[in-house]
């Protein structure tokens, strides 16, 4: 089987024990689907649940598109007319109590082609970050494990390398901060002398496997604590912060608006309900203020 065939069954695979199993937390609301295509060629299957017990809202999508590489995206490559094949699982959950984190996942698979139609270029990419708006160091430090014993199988240096990456791409320049507390970022996974395109294949299922196990008791832990209205308005105000990262540096977000992606899937990821309060600052030694320290400055959790 090609390996954009074997990747993309692979994805939807992992979109089906993904959704089920978010639907059994939640206990409550379901996933909508929407199947799309996209006019160029290609489409996805995107699940979206809204207003649940636990998930204000959430998505959990799969794509594979392909066709003739757009302008724009020729002169981010910089290569010249060529062909492309991109699919891939994306998701972010938003939780309805502040005490969940948000978390983000995202495993893709990219192929170029020549005019003749031969393979010229591929490689993989993801990850899986989490974006706490109160910090329980026991949930990074659990969230970041499972992201290093993935990594640990295929290279001892991927965890410290990905970490890195993910801390140095998940930060608001504007702002000085990161959007979270990190976990795995990684991009033009490509054949080398140590990694063959299937031990590629197999990292980042590996990593895509582990999602469950990084965030599910996490969500356990903290759903059923107790919150005020102002711990409320704190998240939203954090949510802020996150809507301005994916529209102002995301990579993700903007490729799918410049390959003519389908909008509603590309934008799930924003949050319902947000708050922009002017120059607002927490409270010196509270909670709020604790967790804006440690998006000052990347901690090595693990």
């Amino acid at each position: 089987m090609m390996m954009k065939d074997k990747f993309y069954n692979y994805i939807q695979n992992l979109q089906n024990t993904i959704t089920s199993k978010l639907e059994e937390i939640d206990g409550k609301a379901k996933f909508r689907e929407d199947l799309w295509e996209r006019p160029e060629g290609g489409g996805g299957r995107t699940r979206v649940i809204e207003n649940g017990a636990i998930f204000e809202k959430g998505g959990v999508n799969i794509s594979g598109v392909h066709g003739a590489l757009p302008k724009a995206m020729q002169s981010y490559f910089k290569v010249g007319d060529v062909d492309f094949f991109a699919c891939g699982l994306s998701l972010v959950l938003h939780p309805k109590n502040p005490m969940v984190p948000t978390v983000h996942a995202n495993w893709r698979y990219f192929e170029m082609y020549d005019a003749e139609g031969t393979l010229v270029d591929s490689w993989f990419g993801g990850g899986q970050d989490l974006t706490p708006y109160y910090l329980f160091e026991e949930d990074a430090q659990h969230f970041h494990q499972i992201c290093k014993n993935s990594c640990d199988k295929h290279s001892p240096d991927f965890y410290t390398n990905y970490k890195e990456k993910c801390d140095t791409y998940f930060y608001n320049a504007h702002r000085e901060e990161g959007r979270g507390i990190g976990g795995l970022f990684f991009d033009y996974c490509k054949a080398n002398e140590n990694m063959s395109m299937q031990n590629w294949y197999d990292f980042v299922t590996e990593v895509g496997d582990s999602f469950l196990e990084a965030y599910v008791p996490i969500v356990e832990k903290r759903k059923d604590l107790q919150y005020t209205d102002a711990q409320k308005d704190w998240q939203e105000i954090r949510r802020g912060r996150y809507v301005e990262f994916n529209l102002v540096h995301d990579k993700g977000t903007l490729f799918g608006l410049k390959t003519n992606g389908r909008i509603e899937s590309i934008l799930m990821s924003l949050p319902p309900n947000v708050q922009w309060r002017y120059d607002h600052h927490p409270e010196t030694g509270s909670e709020e203020e604790k967790l804006i320290k440690v998006l000052k400055k990347p901690v090595d959790w693990v």
